[in-house]
């Protein structure tokens, strides 16, 4: 087990850091946590630029990884909604922190230039 110098066990990062630390993971997660549930086409809206495919694939990894869930409805035509898990709730909320000091030092930045 390696350790930092606060004594803190790095450890359990190196599974999950691989997926969320991916272009569009936490924006996923973000997006998920401002809404209840979106659908695949709503969740394209929300993360302008995105591709269908890398959309896809991070949708697979985060169900993968116990973040989202994945739930379709037997209607047609098919319904697809995401949702985070209890997981991914506690993720968005953690990010929050990180968030905000991201933009407390863009003001920051802003003001110096």
């Amino acid at each position: 087990m390696k350790k930092n110098s606060n004594g803190i066990c790095l450890c359990p990062l190196e599974g999950i850091i691989t997926t969320i630390s991916k272009k569009w993971a936490i924006l996923i997660i973000s997006a998920l946590g401002d809404h209840e549930r979106l659908r695949f086409h709503d969740l394209m809206g929300a993360l302008e630029g995105i591709s269908p495919k890398t959309l896809t694939d991070l949708l697979k990894e985060l169900q993968k990884e116990g973040l989202i869930q994945r739930e379709a409805f037997a209607e047609i035509p098919p319904r697809v909604e995401y949702y985070l898990t209890e997981d991914g709730k506690k993720l968005c909320e953690a990010v929050i922190p990180l968030i905000q000091w991201v933009e407390n030092r863009d003001d920051i930045h802003q003001k110096n230039t």
